[in-house]
């Protein structure tokens, strides 16, 4: 008897592993406008309207530790996630449904914080909850979020459709949140055996909230719309900007350049980074978890776009031959690699 082969994940990647199992299903049904492969599946809903659909999970040990991780701010977390998605479509979110595995050692009182949490995202970003399922969890807590949202079917945008010269633009500044993450886990290291414990967050409380507190920048798509722009594509920004810009490149069969001094980065970021003798940059490209929006839109839209003053513009849309390369202030080019991604 032959041994069937094993392959190992990390062979495939992260995106390599979606495209592998979802490579055999096909769209059959005439409502379904975009299936596998963008931030969420788009669904027709009338003549003009489209119903966008997203669903997320988050792992206790793999995206969330309970030792230092509030669970108020991880069910508001939980709803960010979710909706961050909805609006890299360029849509509004609607409603959420929450599915939750629990485990024995969380008490009632902990899912009453848990939902207090959900309950205050959804209350502040206009989404309505409205059901879910709960299970008894062996591995720890985990939370799934399923998460609707509508917008006219012209508007929609996809990761697909970036052109050539397009201006790359991004919301806020990178690789907070990444260091936030990286505060919390010095501090549980640092004070694992110290009795009453006084972590030491003094001067970064800004990274703390872009970590445990996302912000979803429903205030971007609002400012879009009341523009009148409509980008040519849109990502969040939840892998990291080096992922992101792969992901545009491989649906828009397109090329980028990036430029490193126009990453916009904060600066309690820079200065733990410094503390912490790694890369500010590094934390931007690779970190995650920041749920900004990546969109690109005509370079004649320029002016448009900056008297928003709610983005950056940190590169432009090139030939797919050229491909993706961050370029730093001596006019060198780095080649963009990121995590998930195999190489071809």
């Amino acid at each position: 008897m032959t041994q069937k082969k094993r392959t190992e994940i990390a062979e495939l990647g992260e995106f390599g592993l979606i495209d592998h199992l979802t490579k055999d299903f096909t769209v059959t049904n005439k409502n379904t406008l975009r299936g596998v492969g963008d931030d969420a599946a788009v669904i027709k809903a009338g003549r003009e309207d489209a119903v966008v659909v997203t669903t997320d999970s988050l792992l206790e040990g793999v995206d969330f530790d309970l030792t230092y991780f509030p669970l108020k701010h991880l069910g508001y977390k939980a709803v960010v996630v979710g909706v961050s998605d909805i609006l890299a479509m360029n849509a509004l979110p609607e409603q959420v449904m929450i599915s939750i595995g629990v485990s024995s050692k969380l008490p009632v009182e902990a899912l009453d914080d848990l939902y207090e949490g959900i309950k205050f995202a959804c209350d502040e970003l206009g989404v309505d909850m409205v059901g879910g399922d709960t299970t008894a969890s062996m591995t720890g807590l985990v939370i799934n979020i399923t998460t609707i949202g509508r917008a006219k079917r012209k508007a929609i945008t996809y990761r697909s459709g970036a052109q050539f010269n397009d201006l790359i633009c991004i919301t806020g500044n990178l690789g907070a949140a990444y260091m936030g993450l990286h505060l919390l886990e010095r501090e549980k290291r640092v004070l694992k055996d110290v009795q009453n414990p006084e972590p030491q967050f003094s001067g970064y409380e800004y990274l703390l909230q872009r970590y445990l507190k996302p912000r979803a920048r429903k205030d971007i798509i609002e400012a879009l719309a009341e523009e009148k722009i409509v980008p040519t594509s849109m990502i969040d920004i939840s892998d990291g900007l080096a992922s992101e810009v792969l992901q545009i490149c491989k649906a828009s069969k397109c090329g980028a350049r990036i430029y490193l001094d126009r990453i916009p980065i904060a600066k309690q970021t820079s200065a733990l980074a410094e503390e912490m003798h790694t890369d500010p940059v590094v934390a931007a490209l690779n970190g995650g978890n920041d749920y900004e929006l990546m969109f690109t839109v005509p370079l004649a839209m320029q002016e448009k776009v900056m008297s928003m003053g709610l983005v950056d513009i940190i590169g432009h849309i090139t030939r797919e031959s050229t491909g993706a390369y961050l370029v730093t202030p001596d006019g060198g080019d780095i080649k963009l690699r990121a995590q998930g991604f195999k190489e071809e």
